[in-house]
């Protein structure tokens, strides 16, 4: 029997009880009252033992959760870290990514207008070659021309 029903039982014996006349107290069956305290004594260590534990077993979950929540911020943390890190090396490598990009096409620019210049410059050599080649093949035909008309006269 646990202690409430054994507490509910003395209320039970003190309601049937008889008053005393002209007073508030009561005359109460004085074995009955202390067989029901003893059954309470006997009850209480044990339900006291059970709350003790149950209180304990409570500290324990407690225990065990806050080391469970302490390793899940370690890991997010750790994560966090990582990710950052690697967030940083991503913004490292786009960063110098976007460096060469720029060394590269400045190079392109100047190698394509050095190409330009170099071209344009052996045009306008061959220009100059063709110019006089022109000129020595009209000299020639006009040469040619004048000991042709030689020869019919």
């Amino acid at each position: 029997m646990d202690s409430l029903e054994i507490i509910d039982r003395i209320e039970e014996l003190l309601d049937k009880s008889k008053r005393v006349p002209f007073s508030s107290n009561i005359m109460v069956n004085e074995a009955e009252i202390y067989d029901l305290i003893d059954e309470l004594r006997s009850s209480l260590p044990e339900e006291f033992k059970q709350s003790r534990w149950i209180v304990k077993e409570r500290e324990n979950m407690i225990e065990e959760a806050k080391r469970y929540s302490e390793k899940l911020i370690r890991e997010a943390k750790e994560k966090a870290e990582v990710l950052v890190s690697e967030t940083e090396v991503l913004k490292n490598a786009t960063r110098k990514s976007e460096e060469l990009m720029s060394a590269v096409e400045a190079r392109a620019r100047t190698i394509r207008l050095e190409a330009e210049d170099y071209a344009d410059e052996k045009l306008a050599n061959l220009e100059v070659t063709l110019h006089k080649l022109l000129a020595a093949i009209e000299k020639g035909r006009e040469q040619f021309r004048g000991t042709m008309g030689q020869r019919d006269e």
